[in-house]
């Protein structure tokens, strides 16, 4: 592909179909890995997109890379029901409980972002702050030189301010996380001691129990029986817990 905007500004927007059911891989990348098709639809992606993809070459090809600002970033966790047959051959969250469709657990909603502009911005830097989807709008304006309504509530905040360094945290003070239309959880970042808080009204029954995961559903549910529904709500310290091991109580936590 070639851009025909590459002598002014363009926004291009890709929405990649890799590692989201039904893992449909050429034919070209299949077999490229050891996990399985899951892990060839990451290869894929990465030669459209990564350092040595498509995408970037064509931007630095035509002489946009410090002028163009790019962000990656994915809409949820990696996928951990994924599977061929009877093997389960799905996407990995490290340390974070959950994946993919459950909105609370940190393995389904905390991604990475990543951004790249090296006219501007200084390589290697990483920001220890959350952030959000919703933010892309508003960054997206300021790049264009626009400004967002003043009519209404903008849910999403600028991501320049962090990654120029003219402001240290977050303007999110709160977060609130969806599944579907159904409200699981909500994090607070705060202010004073730095400190992220999560509380979890919902969480998805696992099966098995320990997997993180709902193995016997294929991908866990928003509501019904295949929830559980807790009050008081599960309180977690994601400054010290990231994993949502250890629940607080007020014998743990009097604050």
């Amino acid at each position: 592909f070639y851009f025909r905007n590459n002598h002014r500004p363009f926004l291009l927007f890709v929405s990649l179909l890799h590692v989201h059911t039904p893992l449909i891989t050429t034919e070209k990348f299949q077999g490229r890995s050891r996990h399985g098709l899951y892990g060839d639809n990451v290869e894929e992606m990465d030669w459209i997109v990564g350092k040595f993809g498509r995408l970037l070459d064509v931007i630095d090809k035509e002489g946009l890379k410090d002028t163009t600002f790019i962000y990656f970033a994915s809409d949820h966790g990696g996928f951990l029901e994924a599977h061929r047959g009877n093997s389960q051959l799905g996407g990995w969250n490290g340390i974070y409980k959950g994946g993919k469709g459950m909105g609370g657990w940190e393995g389904g909603i905390r991604v990475p972002g990543i951004v790249r502009w090296p006219g501007v911005l200084p390589a290697g830097t990483v920001i220890d702050e959350p952030t959000s989807l919703m933010d892309i709008y508003p960054t997206v304006v300021q790049l264009a030189g626009g400004a967002v309504p003043q009519d209404r509530v903008m849910d999403g905040h600028s991501l320049l301010p962090l990654l120029l360094g003219t402001e240290q945290h977050s303007r999110h003070e709160f977060l609130f996380h969806y599944c579907g239309v159904f409200l699981h959880a909500v994090r607070w970042h705060q202010k004073d001691s730095g400190t992220v808080w999560k509380a979890h009204y919902t969480t998805p029954v696992f099966q098995p129990e320990a997997s993180g995961a709902c193995f016997g559903r294929g991908i866990c549910p928003c509501f019904g029986d295949g929830v559980t529904h807790h009050d008081p709500p599960l309180l977690f310290n994601l400054s010290q817990d990231p994993s949502e091991a250890n629940p607080l109580s007020a014998d743990t936590e009097p604050l």
